[in-house]
């Protein structure tokens, strides 16, 4: 399951790239639908939607892959606003950094990546392990 949506992010990345010519960062894209330019919020809202479909679709016939959080809400939006402050601060999210930077050869990109997955890993041990 997996690989196939690696293979659909590609997917979806590269057409992005080549139809609209643009870069498929998910925090961009939302974020201008946040503060819309005239002309610029159908395809924005196109894809936003698209990607709220897609969990539909894998959601109503596999339910059993899905797995609720078991963190609280609390914790979850503010992880979520610690994510927008780093995608703010960092000029890009991960779809934008690791998928599409990473692809173009990005050193920008590359050096953000390496923060992520950095991050990530002292989280996962800190929240397993403890200080």
């Amino acid at each position: 399951m997996g690989l196939a949506g690696g293979v659909l992010i590609g997917l979806a990345a590269v057409t992005m790239m080549l139809v609209a010519g643009r870069i498929a960062g998910i925090s961009g894209i939302a974020s201008g639908l946040l503060m819309p330019m005239r002309g610029d919020t159908l395809w924005r809202g196109v894809f936003v939607a698209g990607l709220l479909l897609g969990a539909v679709l894998i959601a109503v016939p596999l339910p059993h892959h899905l797995e609720a959080s078991p963190v609280q809400g609390f914790w979850l939006a503010a992880a979520g606003l610690l994510v927008g402050f780093g995608s703010t601060v960092g000029n890009g999210c991960t779809s934008g950094h690791g998928v599409c930077g990473l692809a173009r050869l990005s050193g920008r990109s590359f050096a953000a990546v390496i923060v992520f997955m950095a991050t990530a890993m002292v989280t996962v041990w800190v929240v397993r392990h403890g200080f």
